[in-house]
């Protein structure tokens, strides 16, 4: 209570803070797009894994250029498509999603742009991992030396932008087989492959570490009031219509029919 009633003090805006765990993350997108258009409050949302392995694409992702289509289909795994930018993930049980959802007058200093914010979460997160491996916001991505453990996507509206994040606490790495080396890579990536390209958090700090870090960060920019994530489903109802989806089966083999056709016709 002292924190928050400091931040109050201090004038620092509201932003209601609302945990979950293994919330399926297609729902997780959902209620997102929800709270970016409808809500006017700022917002963090921290899931803590998600149960289903899925593979989540940016908002142009093309699955034929991105996806090893042959074994999704083979192994039926989900691939959605989200309503923000960004690259493609493969995410499950030992994925923590973090999201913030901010008015932009509330982030003094941020401008509605994708660098500008991405510079505002790296300091962010620089303060949560201080002294932590060998921290850096590169090109887009949070890594530790040159190993990505956390991969980011934005939606910016009139007055409001979501900045979402997907770190990587842990993974399997032969859930990694069904994404392809994309043709638009970081530089820093250098053509690395998955295994080498990447790194596990849970080989620098514990888990609940990790979360409680980043709540504190938080509150030098916002003054947090917990939600309960049981009482927000009422946000998330309604008629509103949703950007991201999960892909069809015929979508997928309509994917992997095109691309045996591209290489038909360049061969």
């Amino acid at each position: 209570m002292g924190i928050v009633h400091e931040a109050r003090k201090l004038g620092l805006p509201l932003m209601n803070v609302v945990r979950f765990k293994g919330m399926p993350i297609l729902e997780q997108l959902f209620l997102e797009e929800k709270l970016l258009r409808t809500s006017s409050d700022n917002w963090c949302i921290v899931n803590d894994g998600t149960n289903t392995p899925s593979i989540v694409m940016g908002l142009s992702g093309k699955a034929s250029e991105l996806l090893e289509l042959g074994s999704v289909l083979r192994d039926e795994v989900p691939v959605i498509r989200r309503f923000t930018g960004g690259g493609t993930v493969i995410v499950d049980h030992g994925t923590i999603f973090v999201t913030l959802i901010c008015n932009k007058d509330d982030v003094p200093g941020v401008q509605p742009y994708p660098r500008s914010i991405m510079s505002w979460s790296g300091l962010v997160y620089g303060q949560v991992l201080r002294g932590i491996g060998d921290f850096q916001l590169r090109e887009n991505d949070y890594v530790f030396g040159d190993c990505k453990f956390g991969g980011n996507a934005q939606s910016i509206t009139k007055n409001r932008w979501i900045h979402h994040t997907s770190f990587l606490w842990d993974y399997e790495v032969k859930n990694m087989a069904y994404l392809k080396l994309p043709a638009r890579a970081p530089e820093y990536r250098s053509a690395r492959d998955h295994s080498e390209f990447i790194c596990r958090m849970k080989e620098y700090l514990p888990r609940s570490l990790f979360v409680e870090k980043t709540t504190k960060a938080l509150e030098t920019h916002f003054s947090l009031q917990p939600v309960n994530s049981e009482t927000i489903g009422a946000v998330h109802e309604g008629g509103f219509v949703h950007t991201s989806s999960l892909l069809t089966k015929q979508e997928l083999k309509d994917a992997l029919a095109s691309s045996h056709e591209s290489i038909a016709h360049s061969s």
